[in-house]
């Protein structure tokens, strides 16, 4: 049995994991931030004392602890060395853990590296030597794994994967940086596109606008997908413009790493083949490879909002 912590900013979920993979219990508490370091400390310990008590386990029941945060992290320290949406900054967070849980090893993460784990160990990435699991949010987070470890780089922040520029002098993005991925291709930047569009061609009869009940502020990371399947060619434009830029920032990915497999997740992808096959396609015309040489494969990721619970339960093998 192993026991997994994915902190966010607006909830921490715990769960136990069997040898299987499988969560056998789990609790989800709202995160109360900004707070001292002390009370979080205390939030992380009584979500692990909840979540034993529905297993009917014990601490001594669990080899270590394991928790996936967001922010730089130095995993050998356990410290999150910054978590803007937390508001932490060189927060010991193994070591304040360990010592409110008796001494219990503590292991952190990126909660994206976790995830990304999580995938290799239970989900979308099993199989691979080398896969990336790439998530398609508000951002774009990225978790690298190279020869079935997790790669964090030396400062503990590699796989920004969203904030590659693809189109220079672009978009702003909340790094401060202009062009990057994660303004294109996220649901926030496929948002972003079809309100372009949208506003480029401000007829309101069409069927993306009558999505929008004629307002802008409606659209979300379906409209221009539920508009492409009603015919509108407004939607297919949209829909078309995210998987160049989509496709754009995996093709980097591929021929800078050459995975076994990546995998994409996020509520986009609950598309499927209509976001698949086009990626597919574009990405066999778009990506460096050896002739003869395999071609990586793209699913979508298996484990959904669980990926970093078993991932961060399995840091301890990571």
């Amino acid at each position: 049995m192993y026991l997994g912590i994915d902190l966010g900013g607006t909830n921490i979920a715990a769960g136990i994991i069997d040898e299987n993979y499988n969560i056998i219990a789990r609790v989800k508490n709202h995160t109360k931030v900004p707070c001292p370091e002390a009370e979080l400390t205390e939030q992380l310990a009584n979500a692990v004392i909840q979540v034993l008590g529905k297993a009917g386990l014990s601490l001594q029941d669990m080899p270590w602890i394991g928790v996936g945060s967001p922010g730089s992290i130095d995993n050998k320290a356990g410290v999150v060395g910054f978590a803007g949406n937390l508001g932490l900054h060189n927060y010991a967070l193994a070591d304040q853990l360990s010592k409110r849980l008796n001494g219990k090893t503590v292991f952190v993460e990126n909660d994206a590296n976790a995830a990304a784990f999580g995938e290799f160990k239970a989900g979308a990435l099993q199989g691979a030597n080398d896969g990336l699991a790439i998530t398609l949010g508000t951002g774009i987070g990225g978790g690298i794994i190279i020869n079935g470890k997790i790669y964090s780089g030396c400062n503990g922040a590699a796989g920004e994967l969203g904030h590659i520029v693809i189109e220079m002098g672009g978009r702003p993005c909340s790094c401060g940086r202009h062009g990057c991925w994660e303004a294109y291709a996220s649901a926030s930047g496929l948002i972003k596109t079809t309100q372009e569009i949208m506003t480029e061609s401000p007829d309101k009869d069409a069927p993306i606008w009558k999505l929008a009940d004629g307002n802008l502020n409606n659209v979300d990371g379906r409209t221009a997908f539920d508009a492409m399947r009603a015919g509108d060619p407004l939607g297919q434009k949209a829909v078309d413009q995210f998987i160049c830029h989509l496709g754009t920032g995996l093709a980097n990915c591929i021929n800078i790493f050459q995975p076994d497999i990546i995998c994409i997740g996020g509520g986009i992808c609950n598309e499927k083949e209509n976001l698949l096959r086009p990626l597919r396609a574009y990405l066999k015309d778009e990506v460096f490879l050896v002739p003869g040489g395999k071609q990586p494969e793209l699913h979508v990721a298996a484990l959904g909002n669980d990926a970093g619970i078993i991932g961060a339960a399995l840091l301890g093998n990571a």
